[in-house]
This record gives C-alpha cells, sequence and structure tokens, in this order.
C-alpha cells in the first residue's frame, strides 16, 4: 500500500512567494522511494521553484520540506544531502571552459578524497554510463550537440551515485528520436541503479514512458498526484486541456490516422 512505502521527498504545506506574488500555498507532496515522479504545470504554477525549494536553493515562506528525513531549509539539514542527490538543470550547467570529464570529476573533487587516478576512472565510467562514448570526456561543452550535452550533464549527475536524481526538463530542445531515447536511458538507469527520480517535465511522451505517477501543479497546490491512467480521468480544467486537448497523444494518434487515411484516398 502507498501508506506503507518510504516517503523519500516530503513536502507539508508549502508556501512560496516573491513579494506579494504567491506561487505555493499549501503544496503538500509525497515521492516514494524507487519511483519516477514527473512534475508538470503550466507556465507560471512554479514547477523548478518548488525543485529549488526541495533542493534548498530557496527557502520557503512557510511549511516544511524533508528529504531523506532531513530538512532542507537548513544548512545543517542539508549537510550531507548533497552527496546523497544529483541534478540535471535544463541548461546543463556545465562549466564551459572545462571538458566533460573535468565536469564530471567535480563532484568527486568537493565530496570525496579519492585519488586523481581513481576519480579519472570513475568519470570515464559516469561518460560511459550517460550513454557517451569515452571520446566524448575530452570535449568542451560547446563542442557537444544538444543531446550529448544533456548525458554530459546526466553523468555529472550521477557522478557520486546519488539516491536521489533530480531532472529539470530533460528532454527540452532534443528532437523527439533523441528525447525517446533519453527517456529510455532513464528509465534503463532507475531500474539498473534503484534511484528515485524527480522530473520536472512538460513532454507528455516522457509521462507516459517512465514516470510511475504524475504530479500536477494548478491552483496554488498540487492539484493530483496519481498514475497517469488516474490523472487521465481529472475534470479539473487545466488537466483536462494538457491531456486531452490539440497536443495531446489522443489528438495526435488521431491527425496520424486522418493523414493515413487522405493518403489511401
Amino acid at each position: 500500500m502507498a501508506a506503507e512505502r518510504d516517503i523519500v521527498i516530503k513536502v507539508r504545506n508549502l508556501r512560496s512567494a516573491f513579494g506579494r506574488h504567491v506561487v505555493h500555498d499549501g503544496l503538500n507532496l509525497d515521492v516514494y522511494r524507487g519511483e519516477v515522479l514527473g512534475l508538470v504545470g503550466g507556465s507560471g504554477t512554479g514547477k523548478s521553484v518548488l525543485m529549488n525549494t526541495i533542493l534548498g536553493l530557496r527557502t520557503p515562506q512557510g511549511g516544511s520540506v524533508e528529504v531523506l528525513g532531513h530538512n532542507t531549509a537548513t544548512a545543517s539539514g542539508r549537510r550531507g544531502l548533497e552527496s546523497r542527490w544529483g541534478v540535471l538543470f535544463q541548461n546543463g550547467a556545465l562549466f564551459s571552459q572545462l571538458t566533460v570529464k573535468q565536469n564530471v570529476m567535480l563532484p568527486l573533487r568537493e565530496h570525496t578524497s579519492l585519488s586523481e587516478k581513481l576519480m579519472s576512472e570513475l568519470a570515464d565510467m559516469k561518460i560511459l554510463l550517460a550513454g557517451l562514448e569515452a571520446e566524448a570526456g575530452n570535449k568542451k561543452p560547446a563542442e557537444l550537440s544538444g543531446g550529448m550535452l544533456k548525458r554530459a550533464a546526466l553523468a555529472r549527475a550521477l557522478a557520486l551515485d546519488p539516491e536521489l536524481l533530480f531532472l529539470d526538463e530533460p528532454t527540452s530542445g532534443l528532437d523527439p528520436i533523441s528525447a525517446a531515447a533519453f527517456d529510455d536511458l532513464i528509465g534503463d538507469l532507475q531500474s539498473t541503479l534503484n534511484l528515485t527520480v524527480f522530473m520536472v517535465t512538460h513532454d507528455l511522451d516522457s509521462l507516459y514512458a517512465i514516470c510511475n505517477r504524475v504530479a500536477v501543479l494548478a491552483d496554488k497546490k498540487v492539484e493530483i498526484n496519481a498514475p497517469i491512467a488516474e490523472v487521465l480521468k481529472s475534470r479539473h480544467p487545466w488537466i483536462r486541456s494538457y491531456f486531452h486537448g490539440k497536443r495531446s497523444r489522443w489528438d495526435r494518434s488521431a491527425c496520424t490516422q486522418d493523414n493515413a487515411l487522405e493518403a489511401v484516398e
């Protein structure tokens, strides 16, 4: 039962605001160990704000956030957590003057006392694990394609063998084939490494392909957090528009069928 599952991220009555502009009010969210949770919402609903708050990068105006039993709003609570989670930011956030391998080695330098040789070997392994050729380690970020850049950032996020993986729009800017390949990679890594994945996304295909549950931000809170089959049944106007609108899977499937019939005729 869900109530018996291990909650690794617990958000209670969260309030986030910028001056008088309230983004979240009374927001509650649970993320269970070993699941892939997709977070969606309209523009301005605070998806990245929520992720940054969970990571302790911003302080909430109210409520509490616990990750692996620690309050991330305090420095003492965050201490040690940085080595237990990995983060892939939307634009990769790699250091442009460093090679891919040097970027991947940074978390190892900061959080371990490993030898240079062992750090180098681990970085090579993470680069391969992220689906890149070994030669990519010697390249600068500017020399990489969009898909390779995402994988390089993923390699860095995996450097410390994290329990939690945070992904902010991981397939943004990728063509459909590259996006599907990245989804497959995340799914394989999650099952192989037993990761818990918190993924901010607007990609419907990703939600269907790899997410165990989908949390929808609307009206300053999490409107629903459930398997996508249940989310699709929601009567909330934004949810219906997002999942059943003109760009939904159903509509795209219907358009494909119509185009095929026109071609036959």
